[in-house]
């Protein structure tokens, strides 16, 4: 062991001829404090030495583990249990025991273990085995680094190769896009000459309109010139033609007075004939206004909505309204779909409502008028001339509230109208029109959804 190591060394206190001179290999001693650490546990408590008595109970690899220095120092100094390590490394590997003490290494044993089991049993000549034996795993770790150094040259020389012909390759690009931009530079170069020539062009045609423009200017103001003088005439002439056309009003007030004299005397006589024919029929001097006579024809006539008296949830309000005479009952279609079974796809959604609408119009006889909003289908799907519901889709852009709205009001006043429904701007829209509303889980439930 090394002398900083705080272990005594391999060959004090030692026996056997000949002692080492210098630690033993890593491997070796390792191997050595395994061998300590597998005896210690099947050992008796009294011949433990006292300072390995605290890790004898540890499992083996702990021991070896957490008093590795301790053990080795024991095995150095305490020759009675290095002789029990080494009674029990001759019990396991006899052949390899009686081999050292006849001086004869196996040439295909392991060399850590014939140098631990020499360090133990200490033959004669131990020291130089294990010497020979350092000298040869010496050998094998300079081989090793030897050999993982040529490899890391080896990859070293590969990378650099890599990075020559990823340079190489680099400067082909480079010199490529430098050949790509010293051309764009000459292309540039010649539409700059072509674009000068044409600016020089440019500018001799602004010079030659500029001339132009100016003699444009001056037969311009020439002509304007002459407009206007022509302008002066004309409006002396006008003035001449307004004066002809006032001497020619007054003329006409003149002869016109007249005939409103005769007009004047024919108006007195009508309104004579009048107050007249008043006093011969006794009229009233005074009647009701116009505006009393439309409004008590409009409150007699307003029609209240089928159904008031009945909530709005009355399982029978829906029989109600349909049992009166030439009732309509309008369906916002999806309002109704979505409530019950919105899952759905929307074709099978419109398809089941009009099935079980089609059994409602048979049994109550009733118009039953259903819309769904034509957003969601490109062309409306044509429907069976022998339904008994009436089906509506709404046109590009007009919503299917829209056109139930529409419907109410194209009804004649005073028609039993129900419209089915839950949207709340749809209810407020149709019973400001005198419509009666169904709410459509009212309307489903009746169905029997």
């Amino acid at each position: 062991m090394s002398p900083g190591s705080g272990e005594p060394s391999p060959n004090a206190g030692g026996d056997g001829a000949g002692g080492a001179d210098r630690p033993l290999p890593e491997a070796v001693r390792a191997r050595v404090i395994e061998y300590g650490s597998d005896v210690l546990g099947g050992m008796r408590v009294a011949d433990l030495p006292p300072v390995l008595r605290r890790v004898a109970r540890f499992e083996p690899r702990r021991r070896a583990r957490l008093a590795g220095p301790q053990i080795a120092a024991q095995l150095e100094a305490d020759a009675d249990f290095r002789t029990r390590v080494g009674e029990r490394v001759e019990q396991v590997w006899p052949e390899l025991a009686e081999g050292l003490r006849k001086g004869v290494v196996p040439p295909a044993a392991d060399p850590v273990a014939v140098a631990a089991a020499a360090y133990l049993l200490r033959p004669e000549g131990w020291s130089d085995i294990v010497a020979r034996i350092r000298e040869e795993l010496d050998r094998q770790e300079s081989v090793r680094e030897a050999d993982e150094a040529a490899d890391t040259i080896a990859a070293l020389r590969r990378q650099v190769e890599e990075a020559r012909s990823e340079q190489r390759e680099e400067i082909e690009r480079l010199r490529g896009e430098l050949r790509e931009y010293r051309s764009t530079v000459a292309d540039l170069r010649r539409r700059l000459h072509g674009e000068r020539q044409r600016a020089k062009e440019a500018v001799s045609e602004a010079e030659q309109a500029i001339a132009e423009a100016a003699d444009r200017t001056a037969t311009t103001t020439v002509q304007v010139n002459a407009v206007e003088a022509e302008n002066r005439r004309l409006r002396n002439r006008l003035a001449a033609a307004e004066a002809q056309v006032e001497n020619a009003r007054r003329a006409a007030r003149a002869g016109r007075s007249a005939d409103e004299a005769r007009l004047r005397v024919l108006l007195d006589v009508l309104l004579e004939a009048a107050h007249g024919l008043r006093r011969e029929l006794a009229l009233p001097t005074s009647i009701e206004s116009p505006a009393d006579l439309v409004a008590d024809p409009a409150r007699a006539g307003a029609a209240a909505p089928p159904g008031q008296g009945l909530p709005d949830d009355d399982p029978g309000l829906v029989d109600e309204v349909l049992s009166l005479p030439r009732a309509h009952l309008l369906v916002d279609g999806y309002n109704v779909t979505k409530t019950g079974y919105g899952t759905l796809p929307l074709a099978d959604q419109r398809g089941r409502l009009l099935t079980a609408l089609e059994g409602l119009a048979s049994r109550t006889k009733a118009e039953i008028t259903c819309v769904f909003d034509g957003a969601d289908v490109g062309t409306p799907p044509a429907l069976s001339a022998t339904r008994r519901v009436r089906v509506l889709f709404s046109d590009p852009g007009e919503t299917a509230d829209e056109l139930i709205v529409r419907l109410v009001r194209a009804e004649p006043h005073g028609r039993p109208l129900a419209v089915a429904t839950s949207d709340k701007e749809i209810v407020t829209a149709v019973r400001r029109e005198g419509a009666r509303t169904l709410s459509s889980p009212l309307l489903l439930r009746r169905l029997g959804a």
